[in-house]
């Protein structure tokens, strides 16, 4: 059983930092590729970043390359997104994915949280 939860999201104010989490509950968490999307207010779903089992290989979209970095603690179980110098468009509800996959990417997610709202004003 593939449950994944969010946590982190909250009201932040442009240029500042916030660092969002999502945990596994499937064994063993290095088996799967994880990733994130987000979803705007009137706007499709769409990729963020992503990373392999062990977290070497990572992908990223253009708009937030250099900014947001993608993490995973396979020991603790949970995945992280690092987002600094955050933007009013950054403003979404982001979903965690994941995928039982130990290959390079990218991937087709088949798992997904519930999202966290990050709203960023300016």
């Amino acid at each position: 059983q593939v449950k994944l939860v969010e946590s982190g999201g909250g009201l932040v104010q442009a240029g500042d930092s916030l660092r969002i989490s999502c945990t596994n509950s499937a064994r063993p968490f290095s088996q799967y590729a994880m990733g994130w999307f987000r979803q705007a207010p009137g706007q499709e779903r769409e990729f963020v970043a992503s990373l392999n089992w062990n977290g070497r290989t990572t992908y990223y979209s253009d708009s937030v390359k250099g900014r947001f970095t993608i993490s995973r603690d396979n020991t603790n179980n949970i995945l992280h997104l690092q987002m600094n110098n955050l933007k009013p468009e950054d403003t979404a509800v982001y979903y965690c994915a994941a995928e039982a996959n130990y290959g390079l990417g990218p991937w087709e997610f088949t798992f997904w949280g519930q999202g966290t709202q990050v709203t960023v004003s300016s």
